[in-house]
């Protein structure tokens, strides 16, 4: 049994997510050819767990199985398990994910993979339980299944995931070509129109995602058609997203998704991707529609992030966790009483009143600060002045708790869509301060994470950059500096993103059918190797790829990256005419929307 005492392999890793893992019983491997290899000479399939650090249900099976001796004896013994930080590894995460998708339809983090010594999957699943319980099976019971259906017949089982690996690689690379349809916008505002929830905004049910894309592109469609109905989508959904206790209320900025269809109860996870998307929403609802609240949302948004996300580097931290002391949300939550003693009856009874704070509580006896039972056109003016006040001594309070961990990764990919955000809010507000933390963030990426060979790098932490960047760190790093070039005309900030842009076409184009590989030539060589052409809650690399190359051509009027645009989107623009809904940001190129 081993010495909890004692660290496994991954206390040389520099991943948040990896050294929470380190004093595990389980003896994790990095991923590495020091992990495929043992497989490979001791004949054990790979038991793979794809998470990231600030992932609850990562949180609660880590506490209920990898902690637990009885799992890691039947991982020790009859497995080669691997660790991975999905943010660290976006290209593992990715391969495995385009199995998961195929196989199961959809996923989610933990990811766990039980793949051949060759690396190819034979089972995936997302959370288990230790032990077997309401019809969802238990980790130990599964694993020793796997287990002896290999040692029994491995060979049916290779030939099995060899027929899934055939199946996926059709499925990973099955874009079609041809021209987009002329009538594509409006297909897609039907669509969007029919997915859309009058009543709370948003689209679907529960659980409800903010998908800036799909906002990003009604406002879009406004601007060409001067269509109010698509407006109207979007501002209902901007003005609920905000009132719903998706939004924190104290601290500012969103969570990632509700887990209602109103808003209410959010996942407590709070991500710079997300936000940096959002705060881009909100500030073309402003550009548009002239409204200041759009305009004050957003600067909320950035002061989140520039005071909890930024390091003193100039770059920008990953994400804030959503468990405290093992309690996901605790950081957050308000009993009925606190802001009572704190504030006194008059104060603090006008802030539960406002908020939604009560005796009962609104999420597990507990109170999620929430505006969705208020007007805000009729909200007194004198009370929203005290309330303002209220809020700045609630975050001082809030902030003597037990903080939300924070992952300190800083990816290159993720600050390329803050800096982006943050040059573009600078520029439409007149905002030097904004300009010049967007300047910062981009200056620290090209002196840290750009290579002596030039080769942009994807990750940083504690002083040190690594991992050749992928798709998505050059297709959204090139989208910041040429906003940063629209704000300050800076000629570095183009001339940068056009040598970006160069590098990029090279480094993961396909000179054959087009479009843009999700890792390079320089990288690792997977089992597969996708493209990445779907926008999910990070935007596709492709479809930021082309919005570039649209902006660079608008820029610099060199036809080059106009016909480079042409030819990518066409080699999957049957595809876009099948399913454009998840394609958004490929089609708002289109007409440089975002650009």
């Amino acid at each position: 049994m081993p010495d909890a005492n004692i660290p496994n392999r991954l206390i040389n890793g520099k991943s948040p997510y990896l050294l929470q893992h380190a004093y595990n019983p389980v003896q994790w491997y990095p991923w590495g050819e020091e992990a495929l290899t043992k497989a490979r000479s001791e004949n054990k399939p790979l038991f793979i767990s794809i998470g990231y650090s600030v992932c609850h249900w990562c949180h609660v099976m880590n506490r209920e199985s990898f902690n637990d001796n009885d799992v890691a004896d039947v991982l020790n013994k009859h497995f080669i398990p691997i660790k991975v930080d999905r943010e660290e590894r976006p290209d593992i995460d990715k391969v495995y994910m385009t199995f998961a998708e195929a196989m199961m339809g959809s996923a989610g983090w933990p990811l766990n993979v039980i793949a051949t010594p060759e690396g190819k999957p034979f089972y995936i699943g997302t959370y288990f339980p230790k032990t077997t319980k309401n019809r969802m099976i238990g980790i130990i019971d599964l694993l020793n299944t796997l287990s002896t259906i290999w040692q029994k017949n491995n060979k049916k089982v290779i030939d099995e995931s060899n027929h899934i690996f055939t199946e996926v690689q059709k499925y990973s690379d099955d874009s079609k070509a041809g021209n987009v349809d002329a009538t594509i916008f409006d297909t897609v505002k039907d669509v969007l129109e029919n997915l859309y929830d009058k009543k709370h905004g948003g689209f679907g049910t529960s659980p409800k995602f903010p998908m800036p894309q799909y906002l990003l592109y009604l406002l879009n469609y406004h601007e060409m058609k001067f269509d109010e109905s698509a407006l109207n989508i979007v501002e209902t959904t901007l003005v609920n997203m905000y009132k719903g206790g998706i939004f924190d209320h104290i601290g500012y900025g969103f969570f990632r998704y509700s887990v209602d269809e109103k808003w209410l109860v959010p996942h407590f996870e709070k991500m710079l991707y997300d936000n940096a998307l959002m705060s881009l929403v909100y500030i073309k609802a402003y550009e548009i529609t002239k409204k200041d609240f759009y305009m004050e949302v957003a600067n909320k948004i950035y002061e989140f992030i520039i005071r909890d996300l930024l390091a003193d580097n100039g770059g920008f931290y990953s994400s804030l966790d959503a468990d405290t002391e093992g309690v996901e949300g605790k950081y957050y939550l308000f009993d009925y009483d606190e802001a009572l003693d704190l504030l006194g009856e008059e104060w603090g009874g006008l802030f539960n009143r406002y908020y939604d704070i009560t005796e009962k509580g609104n999420f597990e006896g507990k109170n999620i600060p929430n505006l969705l039972n208020v007007s805000l056109e009729n909200m007194d003016a004198n009370d929203s002045a005290i309330l303002d006040s209220i809020l700045q001594m609630l975050i001082t309070y809030r902030g003597k708790r037990v903080n939300p961990h924070r992952d300190e990764k800083i990816l290159t990919s993720w600050n390329g869509l803050i800096i982006g955000s943050l040059a573009y809010a600078g520029r439409l507000l007149g905002n030097k301060f904004y300009i010049k933390k967007a300047v910062e963030a981009a200056d620290f990426v090209i002196s840290k994470s750009i290579d002596e060979n030039g080769n942009l790098l994807s990750t940083h932490i504690n002083g040190s950059s690594y991992n050749y960047g992928y798709l998505e760190d050059y297709a959204f790093f090139i989208y910041g500096l040429i906003n940063i070039y629209k704000a300050n005309l800076d000629d570095k900030y183009l001339d940068i993103a056009k040598k970006l842009t160069d590098d990029m076409l090279d480094i993961f184009g396909d000179g054959e059918n087009k479009g843009l590989y999700f890792y390079g030539k320089y990288s690792e060589k997977l089992v597969l190797r996708p493209k990445e052409y779907y926008d999910g809650a990070i935007p596709s690399g492709n479809g930021f790829a082309l919005i570039d190359l649209m902006s660079l051509f608008v820029l610099t009027g060199e036809e080059r990256y106009a016909n480079i645009h042409n030819e990518m989107i066409h080699s999957f623009g049957e595809s876009i005419n099948t399913n454009p809904l998840t394609y958004l940001y490929s089609v708002m190129s289109l007409n440089n929307f975002i650009g």
